[in-house]
């Protein structure tokens, strides 16, 4: 991730970005990170029966415009300044993984953009930058099909043998509870208020359990057969060669005009040969 080690170094302040979320800095260090592969701040609070959502709105409505959510929860006795540094710090990890670990072209970076968060504990870059990696080594571990993370999350029936016989932890039965085929890995994440990479690392390990399907890999479009070579004098039976330059070509007049063939098969080189002692011979 060099747009983000450049970042720190030059102590920028901004947004990050990417298709799927952002990551904002203050002077070099990321101060939030969201995502829509991830729930949200206010997600996790809610979610985890922490705050009401109609408490989050009005912190909204107080402090939103002025940057300054996180102090209202906290001043409004709903949250310690404790809760909201922990859920803080879940939450952007968990946002920043997605973000960051894009393709670096994908990533841009706008300046002086800031948060209507507003300040809460602000992270090292490097430190994001080495939980991204580790995650991402973490993941490709436990199972390395990356397409159980975006596919729907489908049980499978318990095996009669194996690693996956047995008793299943609570996080991942809540998972399982989920997995009927229509949900992601996201959405499950959503519905229980838990950081969506957390939810990705239950998925695989059930995945490598056999508890639930991992989706099969892309289908390749079918190979054709090459069609027999043609012998030395039979005619090629492909498309006729167009005319250079795109011109129409010009009725031939001469008894046995030469006909050009594309080669679409592996080519007959003596047949070849003698369709270019042809061709100079017309010119």
């Amino acid at each position: 991730m060099p747009s983000l080690r450049r970042l720190a170094a030059d102590r920028a302040t901004g947004v990050l970005y990417s298709d799927v979320g952002a990551v904002y800095l203050t002077d070099g260090e990321v101060v939030h990170a969201e995502s829509s592969a991830a729930p949200g701040l206010d997600e996790l609070l809610a979610r985890g029966g922490r705050l009401a959502a109609d408490c989050w709105q009005q912190a909204v409505r107080d402090g939103g415009a002025r940057g300054g959510i996180a102090r209202r929860l906290v001043d409004s006795g709903r949250l310690s300044r404790g809760e909201l540094e922990i859920c803080h710090l879940f939450a952007l990890f968990d946002a920043a993984f997605f973000v960051l670990d894009a393709s670096p072209g994908a990533v841009r970076f706008r300046a002086g953009a800031g948060h209507w968060l507003g300040p809460i504990r602000a992270v090292p870059a490097g430190a994001v930058e080495r939980e991204v990696r580790r995650r991402r080594r973490l993941l490709d571990r436990l199972w390395p099909h990356p397409a159980v993370d975006t596919s729907p999350v489908r049980r499978l029936p318990e095996p009669s043998t194996g690693p996956g016989r047995g008793r299943v932890p609570r996080r991942q039965r809540d998972v399982l509870e989920l997995a009927d085929g229509t949900r992601t890995p996201y959405a499950i994440a959503r519905q229980l208020g838990r950081p969506a990479f957390h939810t990705l690392v239950d998925v695989r390990r059930l995945a490598a359990a056999g508890r639930v399907a991992t989706p099969p890999p892309a289908t390749p479009p079918p190979r054709v057969p090459p069609a027999a070579p043609a012998s030395a004098g039979a005619a090629v039976p492909s498309p006729a060669v167009p005319s250079p330059a795109g011109l129409s070509p010009r009725r031939s007049t001469e008894k046995n005009p030469v006909r050009l063939h594309a080669v679409v098969t592996d080519p007959d080189v003596e047949l070849l040969r003698r369709l270019r002692d042809a061709l100079e011979e017309k010119l």
